[in-house]
């Protein structure tokens, strides 16, 4: 599947783990410290908190449902079956980078919402990730990277070869979450909820330099034709 993959999936990858790590730090450190790129944690307190704090359970359901809803976005935009350029690429990115500008106009307003948006705009972006890719490359979360990383380096001690390729997808996977959660926890630091601006600008940058890229193969395809 990897090798399915063109080119400048990992660089790709290695941005959308960035801005994962950095909206996730920002939650951590801001959004009641409370993890908004994954659901798992979520919704482990969902469960330990239902009886004794139900409000506060009912908000953390309500984080995990926009997280649904967010790759529900992805999954009406995008043929999960196809590894191709999709014309909705951009537009997901786009989507995620509006969320994230409501969410820091939200968080500065002191609106609860906010985290329902954040969980959102992390939830278009691990399906965009996970459709385009067959399921292979997660971005929001790393529990499943480290693991199949684990699982290649455990079947090449018993001699079946080793994806060097795959193996450096999901190594710039984890080191770009970690250099997100860093940028994240040093722009909080200094700016609060403006930090969301790093990961706005490069779901932004990212948007633009798909579109381009886009447009240009489809150029060369017609030049093919006419030739």
């Amino acid at each position: 599947m990897i090798s399915r993959l063109p080119k400048w999936v990992e660089a790709g990858a290695f941005l959308l783990a960035l801005i994962a790590g950095c909206v996730n730090a920002v939650g951590l450190l801001g959004f009641k410290h409370q993890a908004v790129s994954h659901v798992s944690g979520t919704a482990t307190l969902l469960g330990t908190q239902w009886v004794d704090s139900p409000l506060d359970s009912l908000h953390l359901l309500g984080v995990v449902v926009s997280f649904l809803v967010g790759a529900a976005i992805s999954g009406l935009m995008l043929n999960s079956n196809s590894l191709k350029l999709g014309r909705h690429y951009d537009s997901l990115l786009l989507i995620e980078a509006l969320l994230l500008v409501a969410t820091l106009w939200s968080l500065n307003e002191g609106l609860l919402y906010g985290h329902y948006l954040a969980s959102a705009a992390c939830g278009v972006q691990n399906a965009l990730a996970t459709t385009y890719s067959g399921a292979v490359v997660r971005t929001t979360h790393m529990t499943g990277i480290v693991t199949d990383l684990g699982i290649m380096l455990g079947q090449s001690l018993k001699g079946r070869g080793f994806d060097r390729r795959k193996a450096l997808l999901f190594s710039l996977l984890i080191a770009g979450f970690v250099l997100g959660g860093t940028a994240g926890g040093a722009l909080f630091e200094r700016y609060q909820f403006f930090a969301l601006l790093l990961p706005i600008g490069f779901c932004l940058l990212l948007a633009l330099v798909y579109r381009l890229y886009r447009l240009k193969r489809l150029r060369d395809v017609r030049r093919q034709k006419r030739g």
